[in-house]
């Protein structure tokens, strides 16, 4: 299962294959931002823990879903453009980067996420409490390393391929020559 560092090695690389330079005009802010979207469906375990004593009692529900990605995804789209007031970003990318948890939990974990919610819901039935839920993110984060370095080579790959290939797929402007060879934007003797 991702826990909080590889949602956002995996967020992060939602941006990178994304190809938007959102003007976000900061790094750490840029980083911020995709480290909290990338890990915001994770906000039912907070809950859980808060109103239960339970982190899995609301886990792969409402917050693991679609309808979830797109209406966090707008108002976190407004709320980073009052916070930087500077810069905006796009609904579509923040939903993104959000979906990419909830798409790296479909993927990568044996449990059902609620992808369609509300018409299908998928409860978490393990129980988490306070000290299993701070044991995984320190310590569980060490098994995250593949997952860390394969959003790593997959970011790298992608550089490479738009700085070193894409150039040379790109259509060159066409010349036109008359059939003396001469250039036809040069004045003729």
């Amino acid at each position: 299962m991702p826990l909080p560092l590889a949602h956002a090695a995996i967020g992060l690389t939602t941006h990178e294959l994304l190809g938007e330079n959102q003007p976000i005009h900061s790094l750490w802010k840029k980083l911020a931002l995709i480290g909290l979207l990338a890990n915001l469906p994770d906000i039912d375990v907070v809950i859980g823990l808060l109103l239960q004593g339970d982190g899995s009692v609301f886990h792969r529900g409402p917050t693991h879903s679609l309808l979830f990605a797109l209406a966090m995804g707008w108002l976190a789209c407004r709320a980073f453009l009052w916070w930087s007031r500077t810069a905006s970003v796009s609904v579509i990318w923040c939903a993104s980067i959000i979906l990419s948890h909830v798409l790296a939990d479909a993927l990568f974990t044996s449990a059902p996420v609620s992808f369609l919610w509300p018409f299908e819901v998928h409860w978490s039935r393990e129980h988490c409490g306070w000290l299993d839920v701070i044991d995984s993110v320190l310590l569980g984060s060490w098994s995250d390393m593949g997952l860390i370095f394969g959003a790593g080579l997959v970011i790298l790959f992608s550089r490479v391929l738009r700085l070193r290939v894409l150039p040379y797929l790109q259509p060159r402007p066409v010349r036109l020559t008359s059939r003396s060879g001469l250039d036809s934007k040069k004045p003729g003797p």
